[in-house]
């Protein structure tokens, strides 16, 4: 991989992840960096993609998260330091990638890389996936009635994730299939979800007001 993308990536594009809600944060865009790296080797790809395209694959959150899949590519595609080591059509096809990453997304990916990254994106951990889910709530609609967060997390679980929901998975037997199956088994024990939830709520409360 290029030695001087690399370092440009680290220093000025990935930091702004810091800016964003603990879903989205450096920690989360590192750890699509690091699948999307592994998918691209398996596949035979082209690793500076791969990389790039998931390091930027959230950016667009800046200007909220319904089109930021499509403001995170506009991003990507008017960032002139790219051009030092990419084409114009090299750009088009992270470009896109990007924009195909969104689990809503109705229609499939338009090239591997955009598999690629859409797969990595999923990191399927069924308690995080929880757990981002419920901060994600508390930040973007912050109200002292935790019951709005718990009706959040349902429909969103049910959505999303639950059998019929919209996720897609693009690579058979990836570990995202198996981790998928055990958060369905959660989502369809409501009784499991709730104790997940109050133990997962009460300590974001903790974190957020720690107790002098």
């Amino acid at each position: 991989m290029n030695k001087d993308l690399l370092t440009y990536i680290e220093t000025m594009i990935i930091p702004k992840y810091a800016e964003f809600d603990k879903g989205h944060d450096i920690e989360h865009v590192k750890t699509v960096i690091g699948e999307s790296l592994k998918l691209a080797e398996k596949c035979g790809v082209n690793l500076d993609y791969a990389y790039v395209i998931a390091a930027y694959h959230d950016l667009g959150l800046c200007e909220g998260r319904e089109l930021h899949h499509i403001v995170s590519g506009k991003i990507l595609e008017f960032d002139i330091q790219l051009r030092q080591w990419f084409s114009l059509e090299e750009i088009k096809i992270m470009k896109e990638a990007i924009e195909d990453h969104r689990a809503s997304s109705k229609n499939p990916p338009r090239s591997i890389y955009g598999k690629i990254v859409a797969e990595a994106d999923r990191d399927i951990i069924p308690l995080k996936i929880i757990k981002r889910t419920i901060q994600y709530s508390i930040k973007n609609t912050p109200s002292p009635d935790k019951e709005s967060h718990w009706k959040h997390l349902v429909e969103h679980m049910k959505e999303k994730y639950a059998e019929g929901g919209y996720i897609k998975l693009w690579f058979d037997n990836s570990k995202n299939t198996e981790r998928l199956n055990e958060l369905r088994k959660i989502i369809a024990d409501n009784k499991q979800l709730r104790n997940i939830f109050e133990d997962l709520y009460s300590k974001e409360l903790s974190e957020q007001c720690p107790v002098l």
